[in-house]
Order: structure tokens, then C-alpha cells, then sequence
């Protein structure tokens, strides 16, 4: 079987994972290439937890929860894809992907993409308002428990990053160092 080089890319919400994902995708043309996106492991909305805000005590659908995701299925298919010999290169993004010990100890490259809250904030706003959501329900949600999340789960999970990229201003340099240390390792 060729070698599969698994990177993980982690990072708070609206921080640049998805397109950090892309460039690096972009980037390693011509090798096969596979994309796992935590995003599309959500499980039903029904079945999502519910929380409640630590200081409003509103109640929401808690998005930014582990159990919100559906880990076992997003490990079976790394796991296919692995084992597939298809792919040269299989990159796990999302939110949970360095939290995940079972994820994370697959991983031959931790990448976590570092945006201050403040800008992923507005990132968020901008993103969820093309969606059709108000102002008031992104910001709402965001203040009563996403930023709560973030730091229970991503930011905590930051530190276990091989290297933290610029989400605020992406390099050239650092998206180079980063396929060539992959290129490096096939």
C-alpha cells in the first residue's frame, strides 16, 4: 500500500480552516487528494444536544458540542479512506479535529488556524447573515454559548498543533512550508 499522509487542520469558527483547506487542496495538485470536512458529520438537528447559556440560561441547539458531530462515522471514513490506498493525502478539517485524541493520533500534521475572536466574530456574522439568520440570532447564539464552546473545546485544543497559522492575514510562505513538509514526507 503507498503511504496516506493524514493532516488535520483544526481552528475556531470562521477562522480560515475551510480555506486554508482549499488553498493547501489546490496546492498539492497533482497528488490524490481526499477532504474531510467535519461540517458535513453533523448529525440531525434533532438529534444535536441542547444546552443551556452559562449566563443568560437560554436554551440552544449546541452546534460547537462534540456530541453535536458524528465522530464515530467521521473516524470510519478516514479510517476507509486510509486504508483505500486512493489517496496520497487525506485532510480532516473542523472544529473538534485536534480535540479528538482518536483523530488527532492519526494525524501526521497538526495544523490549527488562529483568527482573534473579534474578527471571526464578524467573519461569523457575515457568513450566517448570507444564510438568511438575523444579526440578533447569530450574535445571541455566539455571546450566549459558541465563544463558551470555543474555548472548552478548540482553543484548548490548540496547543496540540505541530504549527499555528495566521488565519488573519494567510501566508504564501507558511501554505509552502506546509506542502513541502507534506511532499517531503511521500
Amino acid at each position: 500500500m503507498a503511504k496516506t499522509i493524514i493532516v488535520g487542520i483544526a481552528g475556531g469558527s470562521a477562522s480560515g480552516k475551510s480555506t486554508f483547506t482549499k488553498e493547501l487542496a489546490e496546492a498539492l495538485k497533482g497528488l490524490r487528494v481526499c477532504q474531510l470536512h467535519m461540517d458535513t458529520y453533523f448529525r440531525a438537528p434533532g438529534e444535536r444536544p441542547v444546552a443551556e447559556a452559562p449566563v443568560t440560561g437560554r436554551s440552544y441547539r449546541d452546534d460547537n458540542h462534540p456530541d453535536t458531530v458524528d465522530l464515530e462515522k467521521l473516524k470510519g471514513d478516514l479510517q476507509q479512506a486510509r486504508q483505500s490506498g486512493e489517496y496520497e493525502v487525506i485532510i480532516v478539517e473542523g472544529l473538534l479535529t485536534l480535540w479528538d485524541k482518536e483523530i488527532r493520533d492519526r494525524l501526521n500534521l497538526r495544523l490549527y488556524v488562529e483568527c482573534r475572536p473579534d474578527e471571526r466574530i464578524v467573519r461569523r456574522l457575515r457568513r450566517n447573515m448570507g444564510w438568511g439568520l438575523s444579526f440578533d440570532e447569530i450574535a445571541d447564539v455566539y455571546l450566549d454559548l459558541v465563544r463558551y464552546r470555543h474555548d472548552e473545546y478548540v482553543e484548548s485544543s490548540k496547543w496540540q498543533a505541530d504549527f499555528i497559522l495566521n488565519g488573519s492575514k494567510p501566508s504564501p510562505i507558511a501554505l509552502d512550508a506546509v506542502v513541502l513538509y507534506i511532499r517531503s514526507l511521500l
